[in-house]
């Protein structure tokens, strides 16, 4: 029981929502842009909240919970803010330079105008640290592993922890007697095997870009293709960097990053789009069935986030032909964007294939209010 204020800080934005545990909705949802002084951003949301009709009594929060990316192998759990860990945060940053500034800089401010409340830390790669370590670990020089950091990390752990629990509700049965595969697929997207409600491998690596195709990220490539562009086209490490983050996945296959446009331009007869989605479709595909053997037994196949909730056409595509595995998806029940979660795999279907919408914010308002309860 309680009320979290829930900040999600990036570079130039602030999302953040006011969750009351003790109510489905959130009481509070909103977004600050364009942001260059991360103080100011938290002045704003306070006198957003503090408005009449709002709906928000400030003075009922009891806690601010605080989403980061990189948590490191130094966080496994929700953590509490203090100046310490403040500086362990500042030190991933050189694992998400991206993403733990903003946050830091988003704790630092909001840690400055709630000083009476505890603020906490619900790291995105936190649910990832019960990967074995044979999944956690790549093939290189131990040395050189060890001494920077290299190693599977996994992202989106809010979400693949929300929506594996929220899942095995639906079924009714105990997270810890269940074997699922959850497909995040949203501009970035990720693929995590979860047995006995503990994520045992993931697609993510040790940044964002590793595994599914997305909106902008390549996934999967031979590493080596980074060393030849640097040999053959005189690219630079910041030119690779940007043309594998920010120009390549469905933007670079189809000239979109949106599938409503992709799928748009597919059915009007382009090539390119039509490839995408096939290439898109064939690598969730993979991973499912590499997922389907590290796990030994399925009973659940979890589709959510943006696309995975909204794209009936990848959804059906991206298990198609499973049938054999245990997998077939009733069209009629496919259909649409959910809003709700749905079943939709056929009756005779062994594996049960979900649509469930997550709910990151509400997972860090869980998190955060149990661990200052």
């Amino acid at each position: 029981m309680g009320m979290a204020l829930v900040l999600n800080c990036g570079s130039s934005s602030v999302k953040y929502q006011v969750v009351d545990t003790t109510v489905d909705e959130p009481l509070a949802v909103g977004l600050v842009e364009r942001v260059t002084d991360h103080s100011e951003a938290i002045r704003q949301i306070i006198d957003s909240l503090s408005e009449p009709g709002s709906g928000v009594d400030l003075k009922q929060l009891t806690v601010v919970g605080h989403r980061v990316v990189q948590g490191g192998a130094e966080f496994s759990a929700p953590t509490i803010i203090d100046d310490d860990v403040e500086r362990e945060i500042a030190k991933l940053s050189t694992l998400a330079p991206l993403h733990n500034p903003p946050n830091l800089a988003g704790i630092t401010a909001a840690r400055q105008a709630f000083p009476q409340l505890p603020h906490v830390a619900i790291f995105d790669t936190a649910f990832h640290s019960t990967l074995p370590e044979a999944a956690y670990t790549y093939a290189i020089d131990r040395r050189v592993a060890k001494e920077h950091g290299v190693r599977r990390y996994g992202f989106h752990g809010t979400s693949h922890s929300y929506v594996s629990r929220e899942t095995a509700r639906l079924m009714g049965r105990p997270v810890e007697d269940l074997s699922m595969i959850v497909l995040h697929l949203g501009n970035g997207a990720s693929a995590a095997a979860i047995q006995g409600g503990r994520s045992v491998d993931t697609s993510m690596g040790l940044t964002p870009l590793e595994g599914l195709v997305m909106g902008t990220r390549s996934g999967d490539i031979d590493p080596a293709v980074t060393l030849h562009l640097a040999r053959t086209a005189g690219m630079t490490i910041d030119e690779v960097d940007a043309l594998l983050n920010r120009r390549s996945g469905m933007l670079g296959l189809t000239g979109y990053s949106d599938m409503r446009d992709v799928w748009r331009t597919a059915e009007e007869g382009s090539h390119e789009a039509r490839l995408g989605l096939d290439v898109y479709c064939r690598r969730i595909r993979g991973y499912v069935g590499q997922y389907y053997a590290q796990l030994g037994h399925l009973d659940a196949v979890v589709f959510t986030a943006g696309v995975g909730e909204n794209d009936d056409g990848v959804r059906l595509e991206s298990l198609a032909g499973l049938t054999e595995l245990g997998i077939e998806i009733d069209p009629d029940r496919n259909a649409g964007r959910k809003k709700q979660p749905t079943l939709v795999s056929t009756d005779a279907s062994r594996i049960q294939v979900w649509v469930v919408p997550t709910n990151e914010e509400r997972e860090i308002a869980l998190q955060s209010i149990a661990a200052v309860s």
